[in-house]
């Protein structure tokens, strides 16, 4: 199973962008998401997460208020609604997904995307 990430972009300071992640070939039931991001020279941050239910969600504090996590399980896709772009937000984006929401947390995954290059002006 591969993760398809889509949505990234060129956008302004201020503006927004949608990821969305989806896997290819069978769907990824019981599993929780997350949304990864890794910018030059910097380690790769959980930025998001969300349970298989939704029910459950985490964001880093640099991005709350400001992004939302989701995900529609009868679409098998989950969504990153990224308000508010500042420049410090221009990275790598990886979507990814675990059976364990735990793993997902920690930074591990059995399932990872090719990742969406988002870039933000001033």
């Amino acid at each position: 199973v591969q993760l398809q990430a889509s949505g990234g972009g060129l956008v302004q300071a201020g503006g927004f962008l949608r990821l969305s992640c989806a896997p290819s070939g069978r769907p990824l039931r019981g599993h929780a998401a997350g949304w990864f991001r890794q910018a030059p020279g910097k380690e790769r941050e959980l930025v998001a997460a969300i349970s298989w239910s939704g029910g459950t969600s985490y964001y880093t504090d640099s991005v709350k208020g400001r992004f939302t996590i989701s995900r529609e399980n009868a679409r098998n896709t989950v969504r990153l609604q990224m308000n508010s772009l500042k420049p410090e937000d221009a990275a790598v984006y990886f979507c990814a997904a675990d059976g364990s929401y735990i793993r997902i947390r920690s930074g591990h995954a059995a399932y990872w995307g090719q990742g969406t290059l988002v870039t933000v002006s001033s």
